[in-house]
């Protein structure tokens, strides 16, 4: 499945844009959003893999919103305007579609998200089955072990990997969201808004914390569930 946000200011476009989307097998509708700061809101919480995305809002247009993205998701644009297609093209938007926009035309837009999607996912589990990755320390291209990953904490636009053959951190400049992509949801689990830790590292959980030994991570509510399903009997 697909997950996927649906932004625009018009709330009857906003209903229509929805309603095509439940439509859609294979999408997974995770909000919808009234302007790009709602939207920013959701791709912090959580891992989203398509915006439908309206360009003419107000406060932050959907260009700049795009622009403010380290690592965006897929994009479909759906605005009123043909003029900024260029524009929107130059994001790497997969398709830009102008309102009205018919259901035919709408699926064929996810049908190329869908074949874009298969090809990110086919890429990331090449990563995962050669078990490590590179990250960019330092103006060169450093090697990470997944299996030696003990939790990774972000820091507004960078990340720090902690390793356990390693006393200090690998710091590198991308999002969360970005280097979750990169690991498997059964491997590692997200216990707060900073943390990332691996799973096979956790020693007890206790209320609001993570134990990996002689380390304590701190386990927010939002994340509670997502690491209870994982060990869980």
């Amino acid at each position: 499945m697909i997950n996927c946000i649906a932004v625009d200011d018009e709330k009857l476009v906003l209903d229509l844009l929805v309603d095509n989307i439940q439509q859609v097998p294979f999408l997974k509708l995770a909000a919808r959003c009234k302007n790009a700061m709602e939207a920013a809101e959701i791709l912090h919480k959580e891992k989203v893999d398509l915006i439908f995305l309206d360009i003419q809002m107000p406060g932050l247009n959907g260009l700049q919103f795009v622009q403010t993205l380290k690592t965006p998701p897929i994009i479909i644009f759906v605005t009123a305007y043909k003029e900024h297609a260029l524009e929107g093209f130059e994001l790497d938007a997969i398709d830009y579609l102008l309102k009205p926009v018919s259901f035919e035309r709408f699926l064929k837009a996810c049908n190329k998200a869908q074949e874009l999607f298969t090809l990110q996912q086919k890429a990331g589990q090449k990563e995962e089955q050669a078990g490590y990755f590179f990250v960019y320390v330092e103006y060169k291209q450093v090697k990470v072990t997944i299996a030696d990953i003990l939790y990774i904490e972000g820091m507004k636009d960078y990340i720090k990997i902690f390793l356990a053959s390693s006393s200090k951190p690998v710091i590198t400049k991308i999002s969360m969201r970005h280097i979750e992509e990169k690991l498997s949801p059964y491997r590692f689990v997200r216990t707060h808004k900073s943390y990332i830790v691996a799973v096979d590292k956790i020693v007890s959980v206790k209320r609001d914390l993570v134990n990996l030994g002689n380390i304590e991570l701190p386990l927010s509510d939002n994340f509670k569930p997502g690491l209870t399903k994982l060990i869980s009997f």
